[in-house]
């Protein structure tokens, strides 16, 4: 067996990056592996097996994001696994891997909080811990699957396979109605899919390619372009989730346990947005501008009403898993403000919500954990006996109404501007949200953290213990950090947005802003070197070659020279 490693023009046969090692290969196997020993040892070692396999996994994170050249191709780390004569592994698809730097975003989103998701389950997970801890390494790897895979097929499997660990951590590790919400989450996001999956074989048909690179520069006929944009909308917009397909996400974030609500909020529910830019947008540009408005109609329904539901809970996870279906309606505004304001923002906007939900899921489980209620009228007053909790509370309050100096202000201030680039109404309705959610979110912590204590319990609880501590800590850190300094994380995604936007500039439908122009595109992306159908197998004849692009800035070859 053998690794194929694409670069520019050529298949050169490699075994690559760090020291010679196919480095998201392994950061899949890891987590498998590490499963299988939890399910052969105890529980407390299961425990610090799936510690040590996910503070691996993000130290190799932080390698792939130190390593990334941001003057190189745009594709990098690619690995193309196949048998001695070039034969897929797989038979029609291939096992290849690869990532550009919005993905390298969303994998050290996922690595960060895959060891905080372990500590938040340290002591409240009881029963069944190898299976709960195996299960939430498998999911690691499903997760990164998604963000890696440059095979159409490969990537579906990582986004279905996905669903199995969540729909077992809520259904064995959840609350009371557990099995209700995990049936209703597994069927949603399951049955939405399923039309994906016949639009992506019409596609591979039509394309004579599997590999995900070929097919962002394929040039689908306009009258189909609609029909396989409704069918990859079905799966996205159920993942995000959008209104009114959004119902499943209350139940499943109430019954789930803290650390399953943190990772469904911080890194599943950004599957669906990831879809949106890598498939919707880049192949399917002509729809994408026909069928904006339905994008803005359900996002802007989703963040009014959402938001005034969020109001009136008395349940934390209740009005928190609301809030985010709001925020998630910010980044298809952005995305599909088709600029590169709104492009960066809903980028910045997911990493933003990832860590600021995820730390107020974390928030909601400290404070279960001791009195084992989510009603928001059984507190009140914590900032009496626990203020460095009232303290990091705050702080992911303020973050998540957008105040400057958090991530929450950056992302959401880009995605409304590229949004009032787009239409001026849609910004106007949408910044009701911001108001909306410093309303719900206030009163929240108001209620929480503030006045007299209502309950003798309450106000006898002990304040955050160190573990606790370094896993808010930890995330703090990175909300403050992203604020304060957003050009460490857009500096990565940026000539992708370029590339994006080159793509889908023929289709940019026009806006009423009145303002000059939506910017200048980065030149084209280089079409990296294509994994095979088979050796020797020529382009289909309704997808022609494209020819050379510019290089753009720091990228001094051309497509197919040397570096």
């Amino acid at each position: 067996m053998s690794a194929v490693h694409a670069d520019g023009g050529a298949m050169i046969l490699a075994s690559i990056e760090f020291n010679h090692l196919p480095v998201l290969s392994e950061m899949l196997l890891i987590p498998v592996a590490a499963a299988i020993v939890c399910l052969c040892v105890s529980a407390n070692s299961a425990r610090w097996v799936a510690l040590l396999a996910t503070l691996v996994e993000l130290a190799l994170g932080i390698l792939l994001w130190t390593q990334y050249d941001l003057k190189g191709d745009q594709w990098q780390f690619q690995e193309l696994w196949t048998l001695g004569d070039k034969t897929p592994i797989f038979g029609r698809f291939h096992w290849a891997l690869g990532v550009d730097g919005i993905a390298v975003m969303l994998i050290m989103l996922s690595v960060f909080l895959m060891p905080i998701c372990i500590l938040a389950s340290w002591k409240s997970i009881e029963r069944r811990v190898p299976e709960y801890m195996a299960a939430f390494l498998l999911m690691e790897t499903m997760m990164l699957g998604v963000f890696m895979a440059q095979d159409i097929f490969l990537f579906y499997i990582f986004f279905e396979a996905g669903l199995i660990p969540m729909y077992l951590i809520i259904g064995i590790w959840g609350g009371a109605e557990r099995i209700y919400a995990s049936y209703k989450f597994f069927l949603y996001t399951l049955l939405g899919s399923v039309l994906m999956l016949v639009a992506m074989l019409w596609m591979v048909n039509y394309a004579h390619t599997t590999a995900i690179p070929r097919l962002l520069v394929t040039n689908f006929p306009a009258e189909a372009q609609t029909w396989l944009w409704l069918a990859f909308f079905a799966s996205f917009a159920v993942k995000m989730p959008m209104w009114p397909v959004h119902t499943w996400l209350p139940d499943a974030h109430v019954q789930a346990p803290t650390a399953g609500s943190v990772i469904l909020a911080g890194v599943l529910l950004k599957l669906g947005g990831y879809g949106f830019i890598r498939f919707s947008l880049p192949m399917f540009p002509e729809a994408s501008a026909q069928l904006v408005w339905l994008i803005f109609a359900l996002s802007l329904i989703a963040i009014v009403y959402t938001s005034l539901v969020a109001l009136v809970q008395r349940d934390m996870k209740k009005l928190i898993a609301y809030s985010s279906v709001a925020h998630m309606a910010f980044v298809t505004i952005g995305i599909f403000a088709f600029n590169r304001q709104g492009l960066e923002g809903a980028i910045i906007v997911m990493l933003s919500h990832g860590l600021v939900s995820g730390a107020l899921f974390l928030c909601v489980g400290v404070v279960y954990d001791r009195l084992h209620t989510r009603e928001i009228d059984r507190y009140g007053g914590l900032s009496n006996n626990m203020p460095a909790y009232a303290l990091l509370f705050m702080l992911f309050t303020m973050a998540s109404v957008g105040l400057p100096g958090t991530s929450g202000f950056v992302g959401e201030f880009l995605a409304l501007v590229g949004a009032y680039e787009a239409s001026s109404l849609v910004a106007a309705i949408a910044t009701t949200g911001i108001i909306l959610g410093a309303a719900y979110m206030l009163w929240l912590y108001w209620r929480v953290a503030y006045g007299t204590s209502r309950n003798a319990d309450a106000a006898a609880m002990p304040d955050l213990n160190r573990r606790e501590l370094a896993s808010l800590g930890a995330i703090a850190a990175v909300v403050l950090w992203m604020g304060v300094y957003p050009e460490s994380f857009m500096s990565m995604v940026r000539r992708d947005v370029g590339f994006l936007l080159a793509r889908v500039e023929r289709a940019n439908p026009p806006g009423d802003s009145g303002l000059p122009a939506k910017g200048a595109p980065a030149p084209k992306a280089a079409v990296p070197a294509p994994h095979e159908d088979a050796p020797g197998a020529a382009p289909h004849e309704h997808a022609p070659e494209p020819g050379p692009a510019p290089a753009p800035e720091g990228h001094t070859h051309a497509p197919g020279e040397e570096h």
